[in-house]
């Protein structure tokens, strides 16, 4: 059966999202310079937009009474709200709020527009619409992340004109395709948590987390291993974050397609085998740009396959509670990159060559094959 269009245009909520979320990193030096505070500082702006998602994710169980097509409106609104006032930011104070207020949006847009891709989706491709909702962040990974960062050359308020044009096409789609599928069952604000009294969810929570920590241990230092590792040419980072971001696209259709037709928490758990095995030869073979860059495809491949299954999972698990627990994934796979970013950066800190942060994503990404092989095992 055809796939509707409103699918697709749930799509530019995460594709807005993932322009705010992702290029950020790269334009973290103009902004040092322009608002003249320290890299480290410029550096709270993730921080603060990653504090956004979790805020935002934990008042959506407030929204239940509303329909999903108006709260998905309403969230976009905010989206453009944040856009705007990153891109007018005049301090250094005001630009750490407005991406406080950027991240809002995040894991509720994600938790409401996966339950409503799930009500439209066709008989057995239930997974297979689910990433192609998650897709617009891998294709904001592939093509708009790594224009802004380009453009960020001639000012790193530029890549904000990018999320605030496409944070108000998401509001005009989500108004104009998506249908009203009416709203969650209303339940009591405390019923609303009542999954999490299961051990299913928390499995599926912590298999996210773990999986998405230990590559962040490494992909957080992504530009590093290449440049300082490996040789390459600062000047051409912005190639290597395409193909990454190609492997995002691939990844995440892959993972969906095979989801429907072989259990999700299989998928999963295949995805963090291949990624630790990834680590571990990154680790070891940095230095070879061959080897290096196709790990780097590979495992942007594993980050992004196993979104859509996740996701998925979490609404099979959280009755009663979907919206919750939709966002819960989204602010685990959050927490898991920030905790990432700090544990593989302590051994560069401490003087060794930059993919030793490989190493230390190992032995998380296994705590999440543990909990993947728990979750297939008691299904």
């Amino acid at each position: 059966m055809k796939i509707p269009s409103s699918v697709y245009a749930l799509a530019l909520g995460p594709l807005t999202l993932g322009i705010s979320e992702f290029v950020m990193m790269g334009i973290l030096q103009s902004v040092s310079d322009s608002l003249g505070v320290s890299y480290a500082e410029a550096g709270h702006c993730i921080t603060a937009y990653a504090l956004g998602v979790c805020m935002g994710a934990l008042l959506l169980p407030f929204a239940h009474r509303f329909t999903l097509k108006n709260i998905l409106i309403v969230l976009s609104g905010v989206m453009f709200l944040g856009a705007a006032l990153s891109l007018s930011a005049t301090s250094y104070g005001m630009l750490v709020a407005a991406r406080f207020i950027s991240g809002l949006p995040h894991g509720a847009y994600f938790g409401v527009a996966t339950l409503v891709a799930v009500r439209l989706a066709p008989e057995g491709k239930q997974a297979f619409c689910v990433s192609l909702v998650c897709a617009g962040m891998s294709v904001a990974n592939l093509v708009c992340v790594p224009l802004g960062t380009l453009l960020s050359n001639l000012s790193w308020r530029i890549p904000f004109c990018l999320s605030l044009t496409s944070s108000l096409l998401a509001v005009w789609c989500v108004w104009r395709f998506v249908p009203d599928v009416g709203t969650v069952k209303a339940e009591r604000f405390k019923a609303q948590f009542g999954f999490l009294r299961k051990r299913a969810p928390w499995l599926v929570i912590m298999m996210t987390m773990m999986g998405n920590c230990g590559i962040f241990c490494w992909y957080s230092y992504i530009g590093p291993t290449f440049v300082k590792d490996a040789g390459f040419a600062s000047e051409a980072l912005p190639y290597i974050m395409v193909l990454t971001g190609l492997g995002m696209v691939i990844g995440n259709l892959v993972g969906g397609k095979l989801s429907d037709k072989y259990n999700p928490g299989k998928v999963v758990l295949s995805c963090q085998i291949a990624a630790a095995f990834l680590l571990l030869t990154i680790f070891q073979l940095s230095h070879n740009i061959y080897i290096l860059t196709s790990c780097a495809f590979l495992v942007a491949m594993a980050l992004f396959a196993v979104g859509g299954p996740q996701q998925l999972l979490i609404i099979r698990h959280s009755s009663g509670g979907e919206l919750l627990g939709g966002a819960a994934i989204q602010i685990a796979f959050n927490f898991g990159n920030a905790i990432g970013a700090f544990g593989g950066g302590l051994p560069i800190d401490a003087g060794y060559h930059v993919a030793s942060s490989a190493l230390v994503g190992v032995p998380i990404v296994l705590l999440g094959i543990v909990a993947s092989i728990i979750y297939v095992r008691t299904k």
